[in-house]
């Protein structure tokens, strides 16, 4: 459970706040997707999670972020918690893969935040090859990471952060700058990592595969939460999205022009035309 509490943050330098009194609770196992125009906030509150706002990033921070392990039961305020050891309960990958990637072999890279944390060998072994497996990337385990395709880059990321076995993983716009295939293959990680239980929220501006797939739907403007829900129940609201500037589903503004129930993919169509009739 990841719990936000009245949170406000403003960068140095700015005058306006980025996050303003958010209160935001993401329970076990939830698929949360987080949504709102360029400039709303989104990524600013994917850094509050696990702590990188405020203890690396600072500002003018107030309010509470609350992490619960859900394997102890234990609380940590991130506050008052090292970044270290929140990215154990809460696993961060940012929107460009190449600013995550630095060791010499795609072995190495997942390795190294394991080493970091003093594990055994054997441990460590066993996870990298877990991780690699997860994500589809056993056998390129010798592999030079600026070599890869953009979605295999994706991939090794988000391989190096589960391989620390966080409850919750944030992904920041994690296919934003790839091609079809990339963000199919990376898209398909994401759904096998909630189906085995891993809590998840994920930041995009393209809204379709969250209004499929996502529990909930959190949607911010200027900072704030202005809209959340189950995404049928976002859905309805689809001109309000529209006049934020969030990019919906075709289908979504297709199924308003013809005047059907909202169709949350073009699948829904034909179940959309039955509601009506």
């Amino acid at each position: 459970m990841i719990e936000l509490r009245d949170v406000t943050f403003r960068y140095p330098r700015s005058k306006n706040p980025a996050l303003r009194d958010v209160d935001l609770k993401i329970g076990d196992g939830e698929f949360v997707g987080i949504l709102g125009p360029s400039g709303s906030g989104k990524s600013t509150l994917a850094l509050t999670l696990n702590g990188i706002i405020p203890n690396s990033i600072r500002g003018a921070f107030s309010g509470e972020v609350i992490v619960r392990d859900p394997r102890t039961g234990k609380t940590f305020k991130t506050t008052e918690t090292p970044v270290s050891k929140l990215s154990t309960l809460v696993g961060l990958v940012l929107q460009n893969p190449e600013s995550q990637l630095f060791n010499m072999t795609v072995e190495d890279e997942v390795a190294f935040a394991l080493e970091n944390l003093g594990l055994p060998r054997e441990e460590i072994a066993e996870r990298v090859e877990w991780a690699l497996k997860v994500v589809g990337l056993e056998g390129l385990e010798n592999e030079f990471p600026p070599n890869l395709s953009g979605g295999e880059k994706q991939r090794l990321a988000i391989a190096s952060v589960i391989a620390m076995k966080p409850s919750h993983l944030v992904l920041d716009e994690p296919t934003s700058q790839l091609d079809p295939k990339g963000k199919r293959e990376v898209l398909r990680v994401i759904e096998e990592l909630h189906r085995a239980g891993t809590t998840v929220v994920m930041v995009e501006h393209d809204s379709r595969f969250l209004f499929r797939k996502a529990d909930r739907l959190v949607v911010l403007n200027d900072g704030r939460v202005v809209l959340q829900g189950k995404p049928c129940e976002v859905a309805e609201r689809v001109d309000e999205l529209v006049e934020l500037g969030v990019r919906v589903p075709h289908s979504l503004l297709l199924s308003r022009a013809l005047g059907l129930p909202p169709a949350l993919s073009p699948q829904e169509f034909p179940v959309s035309a039955v509601r009506k009739g």
